[in-house]
């Protein structure tokens, strides 16, 4: 399946904007590692092959233990493999990027005011929905990932 367009060619400054976002989160005082595992499972959910082979060689070259990478998916079932602000962030991302189905109920609000404080939470639904959005523009673009290139 070949790429449908370059958007960043088509909108740079549509494109900037994102990036702008993109950089604010990684300003925020979250976790690095948290936040792309953030990523890493909004992909997962959305099925977008070019943020899957992205964001799993970034948590790579920032020593990430495989052992995460291959349970992200389970991380339910992945017993203390993941911590209790790791297990909070995947939850919540998992109930924002569902919220067709979910609604984001008030019980995971409150699971997640448990564990950040108002500043953070709002800064990981910011990186949620940008992980959203770069899925979108991905999967409706058709980029190619690196690992199909041969890279």
């Amino acid at each position: 399946m070949g790429k449908r367009l370059d958007y960043n060619q088509i909108a740079p400054a549509g494109v900037a904007a994102l990036g702008g976002v993109y950089g604010y989160v990684a300003k925020s005082g979250l976790s690095h590692t948290l936040v792309d595992l953030v990523y890493l499972r909004v992909s997962q959910i959305n099925n977008c092959a070019y943020c899957l082979d992205m964001h799993t060689r970034e948590l790579l070259k920032k020593g990430l233990g495989i052992e995460k990478l291959a349970l992200l998916q389970a991380w339910e079932e992945a017993g203390d493999l993941f911590d209790e602000r790791e297990r909070a962030a995947l939850a919540w991302a998992e109930s924002v990027t569902r919220v067709a189905q979910t609604g984001v109920p008030d019980e995971a609000y409150e699971a997640a005011r448990a564990v950040f404080d108002e500043k953070e939470l709002v800064d990981l639904t910011i990186a949620i929905s940008l992980m959203n959005a770069y899925n979108r523009m991905a999967i409706s673009f058709r980029n190619t990932p690196q690992a199909a290139l041969g890279k």
